[in-house]
């Protein structure tokens, strides 16, 4: 059998000059057991050698492998290869030709040589990609030969690949370093919609006899980030449940995100300004994730600009989770908006913990960075903001006319969360009471948590002033503490002693409605059960209401005393300012008396009457 390998060459620019362009061909007619004459390749440090009688005549290099090999029988079946003018082996490279970035590197041209050699190879999911993206790149065309490998590796792919659900995901994660032959071709496309139309399919168990609902979800999740959003962007056009595709997403973010732990941050002596830390953790170690902040930003904006809409769709424990991460990685602020709204429509679902959102953010170096100028240590403005978003769909719900369990519910998450907050030295009062007033009155049904959020501030601050002591004794609602709470308020010293004697009074009233209740349950034992008490609790209550009471009684005689000293002082005052001014008034009038005797007397008219002398002398002493 002969083999013809046909080369082009041009022709002379006299030829040119006619306005078109010709070429002058001729053959090399070669033997066929010429062109396959190897067994196999053989390696000896970075070179391959095909094992052949005859000697190679062509060294082509790729990346850092240089392949010594036969020109015609991959000029034969090489496009790309035949339109070249391969000039003579250069000693200084080593080499005739150098294949620059080439699809699928050194690996994928070794099986494109066994191709031309008519050597075996085998076709699969892991390198069927590859080779059609080399066999684009040098153009093996059918034109050049019936079977070549365009043809092959494409009916591998339409036919076999594309009909199995983990051939597709194989192929489609091949892909990722095949940029951007992989998309030209219509391969990453073809594969993603398979990949859809697989997973919207009702009947999932006849894919591969999987009956989980989730079943799909580990595949996907294996994929580059872009590649999962073009999935799960066909797959919500094909009607999957919101459900479905965000219970997908959150495994993908639990995949690929680094963690942050809240609940175990490092301290250094307690909670120092300077000296606060945030534990970031992960699957990998640290230095991965110092430099992978740009593919985690990337992958977080991705992830949240396809959340389902609908407010079941992923729970507010990973909302939360993914707004820690949004912060820490400095993401688009018009993202977190929408992961802070997200986040208010599911607030009663959520715990303390989640709600510990650290104020720091990875820096390019990979270092915690201060998001604001104060050190406090939980992030309170953006608390306050889900709180805000929080009463904004009440009130279009048309919830807060009543008293919904929803709202008490964040009622009661928001005293345990200013209760982990106050421990925080930083915290200033004007934030800790804006928060605390947040809610609506209707939104606490007992102060307890609020009185206990109150009191764990007063113990951290303890350099507080007495006017600061008011404001946060103003916050809480006497009249909705427990017996408990009263109890422990009363003897509280840290309290201001205006809330203390309000506390002292409420638990008077308490006291004696409880007292009142036990006595009509005695003398009603027919009523309800929960209403049943016995002699020794009424008499327990009775001696606590007598405890408070002379409490209460010395705090009143105090009062007086001090009271009755203020009034002293003041009559001790007046008096002296009064018997001040009545003296100077005798001395006046006694001296005007004696002026106009002496008057008289120089006029020539004496006084005989003695009654007149003895009233003048006593005057006069008076004086």
């Amino acid at each position: 059998m002969m083999k013809s390998v046909q080369m082009e060459q041009q022709q002379s620019s006299s030829s040119d000059s006619d306005g078109t362009d010709q070429a002058r061909g001729y053959s090399i007619i070669v033997p066929g057991n010429l062109i396959a004459t190897t067994d196999g390749f053989e390696k000896k440090e970075h070179s391959w050698f095909a094992l052949s009688p005859i000697p190679s005549d062509l060294s082509i290099q790729v990346e850092d492998i240089t392949f010594c090999v036969h020109k015609y029988p991959l000029v034969a079946r090489c496009g790309y290869l035949n339109r070249l003018e391969l000039e003579p082996s250069n000693p200084d490279l080593g080499y005739d030709l150098k294949l620059e970035n080439f699809p699928g590197g050194s690996e994928t041209f070794e099986l494109v040589l066994k191709f031309c050699y008519d050597l075996p190879i085998g076709l699969n999911p892991n390198n069927v990609a590859a080779l059609r993206c080399a066999s684009e790149f040098l153009e093996m065309t059918e034109s050049l030969e019936d079977g070549n490998l365009i043809s092959k590796t494409e009916a591998f792919f339409t036919f076999v690949v594309l009909s199995l659900w983990r051939d597709s995901v194989t192929v489609l994660k091949s892909c990722e370093k095949l940029s951007p032959w992989g998309e030209n071709l219509q391969i990453v496309r073809r594969c993603c919609d398979s990949i859809s139309w697989k997973v919207s399919r009702e009947n999932s168990a006849t894919v591969e006899n999987i009956s989980e609902e989730d079943w799909w979800f580990e595949d996907v999740a294996t994929l580059r980030i872009d590649h999962f959003i073009r999935i799960i962007v066909a797959i919500r056009a094909k009607g999957t449940k919101s459900e479905s595709i965000g219970s997908c997403i959150m495994r993908y973010a639990e995949k690929w995100l680094p963690d942050i732990d809240a609940g175990k941050a490092i301290k250094r002596r307690g909670y120092s300004q300077n000296e606060v830390q945030w534990s970031v953790t992960t699957g990998k170690s640290l230095e991965g994730v110092i430099g992978q902040n740009k593919e985690h930003r990337m992958i977080i904006e991705s992830l949240v600009s396809i959340l389902p809409p609908q407010k079941e769709a992923v729970s507010c424990k990973f909302l939360l989770w993914i707004l820690k991460m949004a912060l820490v990685f400095s993401i688009s602020p018009a993202l977190i908006s929408e992961l802070e709204k997200r986040v208010g429509m599911v607030l009663e679902k959520a715990n303390v913990n989640d709600l510990l959102i650290p104020t720091y953010t990875v820096g390019d170096q990979g270092k915690m960075v201060k998001m604001t100028n104060d050190w406090t240590m939980h992030n309170i403005d953006v608390v306050q903001r889900i709180l805000e978003y929080f009463l904004i769909y009440e009130q279009q719900q048309q919830l807060l006319l009543q008293q919904n369990p929803g709202t008490l519910t964040v009622g009661k998450l928001l005293d345990n969360y200013l209760a982990e907050v106050a421990r925080d030295p930083n915290l200033s009062i004007s934030k800790f009471q804006v928060l605390a007033e947040s809610l609506p009155e209707n939104a606490r049904t007992c102060d307890d948590g609020l009185y206990r959020a109150i009191d764990t501030y007063l113990k951290t601050h303890t350099s507080l002033s007495e006017q600061d002591r008011r404001r946060l004794g103003k916050i809480m609602n006497c009249e909705k503490l427990s017996i408990d709470a009263c109890m422990h308020a009363a003897q509280n010293d840290r309290l201001p002693l205006r809330t203390v004697i309000q506390v002292l009074f409420s638990e008077q009233v308490k006291m004696r409605d409880i007292i009142q209740g036990k006595d009509n349950c005695d003398d009603n034992p027919d009523q309800d059960g929960s209403w049943l008490c016995t002699k020794k609790e009424v008499n327990t209550l009775k001696a606590e209401l007598d405890i408070v009471k002379a409490k209460m009684e010395e705090l009143q005689t105090d009062y007086f005393e001090l009271q009755q000293e203020y009034e002293k002082l003041n009559n001790k005052h007046k008096s002296l300012s009064s018997w001040t001014f009545k003296w100077m008034k005798i001395k006046k009038s006694s001296l005007a008396q004696a002026k106009t005797v002496e008057e008289e007397a120089d006029d020539g008219h004496p006084r005989s009457h003695s009654g007149h002398k003895t009233k003048f002398h006593r005057r006069v002493s008076i004086s």
